[in-house]
C-alpha cells in the first residue's frame, strides 16, 4: 500500500480547457511534492492562470484528471468547502471588503464558512496578520493600506483557512517596485516552512532563488521544466531561450 505522504500532493494529468474555440491548456501534466514550491512562468495567454484556477477548481476542465491528496476533484460530487480548505488562492487583485477592517478581513472565513469559534479565530488570525508583519494594522481598512500591506492581508486571510497548498497568481504584478520585495519575503518564509507552494510569476530572481522546480509555458503547453538553476542555466528548448533571452 503506497504511503499517502509519498505521493505527490497536486498530480496533473492531461488537461485540457478551451474557452469557447479558443483552446487554452492543451494536455498539461505536472506533479507537485508537499513542501515544493512549483513556479510556472511564460508569455502571457499561455494558460498559467487558467491552470492555477483549474487546481482550485474556479475553473472547470474539459479533460483530465486533477488530483488534490489522491482525491479528484473534477467531479460533480466534489464537496468544493473541503477543497477550498486544502487549497488557498492568492489573487493578482486582493479583493478585500473595503468596509471590513484588515483582522476582521482574515476572520470572515473562519467564522462564516467553517463556522469556527470567533474568539479562537481572532486569537489566530492577530497571529496570522503578525505573520505577514502587519502587527498594528489590525483595524486598518483596505483603504489605509499599501498595495503590498493589502496583498499581505491577502495572504493571512488566505493562511486562515489553514490550506496545504497555496497558489499564487501573479501576487506582485499590481504592486510598486517597493512592495514587491516585502510580499516575496512573506511567501518566501511560508515556503521555508514547509507549505506547498504554485506561484505564477514573472520575478525570475524569486523562482531561481526560492524555487524547487520551474515549468515554462506557451500556448497552453509545458515547453521545458527542471530545477531552477538547471532551467535558467541549460534550457534547451528554442522558444524557452527565446523566453528568457527576452526578460533576462
Amino acid at each position: 500500500m503506497t504511503d499517502a505522504s509519498t505521493l505527490p500532493i497536486v498530480r496533473i494529468v492531461d488537461v485540457h480547457k478551451s474557452f469557447g474555440l479558443v483552446p487554452v491548456l492543451q494536455g498539461v501534466s505536472l506533479d507537485i511534492a508537499r513542501g515544493e514550491v512549483a513556479c510556472i512562468i511564460g508569455p502571457s495567454g499561455s494558460g498559467k492562470s487558467t491552470l492555477l484556477r483549474c487546481i482550485n477548481a474556479l475553473v472547470p476542465i474539459d479533460q483530465g484528471s486533477i488530483l488534490i491528496e489522491n482525491e479528484e476533484i473534477n467531479t460533480p460530487s466534489l464537496d468544493k468547502l473541503t477543497l477550498r480548505r486544502k487549497v488557498g488562492m492568492v489573487f493578482q487583485q486582493y479583493n478585500l471588503f473595503p468596509h471590513r477592517t484588515a483582522l476582521q478581513n482574515v476572520m470572515m472565513a473562519p467564522i462564516h464558512v467553517l463556522k469556527q469559534d470567533k474568539a479562537a479565530v481572532e486569537t489566530r488570525a492577530r497571529a496570522l496578520l503578525k505573520k505577514v508583519r502587519l502587527e498594528g494594522k489590525e483595524d486598518s481598512f483596505p483603504g489605509e493600506l499599501s498595495g503590498g500591506q493589502q496583498q499581505r492581508v491577502a495572504i493571512a486571510r488566505s493562511l486562515a483557512m489553514n490550506p496545504k497548498v497555496m497558489l499564487f497568481d501573479e501576487v506582485t504584478a499590481a504592486l510598486d517596485p517597493e512592495t514587491v520585495k516585502e510580499v516575496l519575503v512573506t511567501i518566501r518564509e511560508l515556503a521555508e516552512e514547509g507549505m506547498t507552494c504554485v506561484l505564477v510569476t514573472h520575478e525570475m530572481g524569486f523562482a531561481r532563488e526560492v524555487g524547487n522546480h520551474v515549468y515554462f509555458t506557451d500556448k497552453g503547453k509545458i515547453v521545458e521544466h527542471g530545477p531552477p538553476a538547471e532551467f535558467f542555466a541549460n534550457a534547451s528548448h528554442p522558444r524557452t531561450r527565446e523566453f528568457l533571452n527576452q526578460i533576462l
